[in-house]
């Protein structure tokens, strides 16, 4: 899975497989390549292919995530 790493948010390990399919150019971040890659401490493997690395190094863009939180939270009166 390619999020995979977000139930370990903030840990670290010796060794980090990322393994990178194609998918949409929201997900594929550079702030999601550098997450995954300061989780290594001492061996990252990439495995994806070049473009994508490269699409992902040039996308810094930050979208605002639609989660509907806000709505929901309303609807049940803990924010006004």
């Amino acid at each position: 899975m390619l999020l995979q790493y977000i139930k370990h948010s903030g840990s670290e390990f010796d060794v980090v497989i990322m393994v990178i399919p194609q998918a949409s150019n929201m997900l594929l971040t550079r702030n999601l390549l550098y997450t995954g890659i300061t989780r290594a401490k001492k061996l990252l493997i990439i495995i994806s292919q070049d473009k994508i690395i490269e699409s992902m190094i040039q996308n810094a863009d930050s979208k605002k995530r639609n989660t509907g939180l806000v709505n929901k939270l309303k609807s049940i009166d803990l924010i006004k």
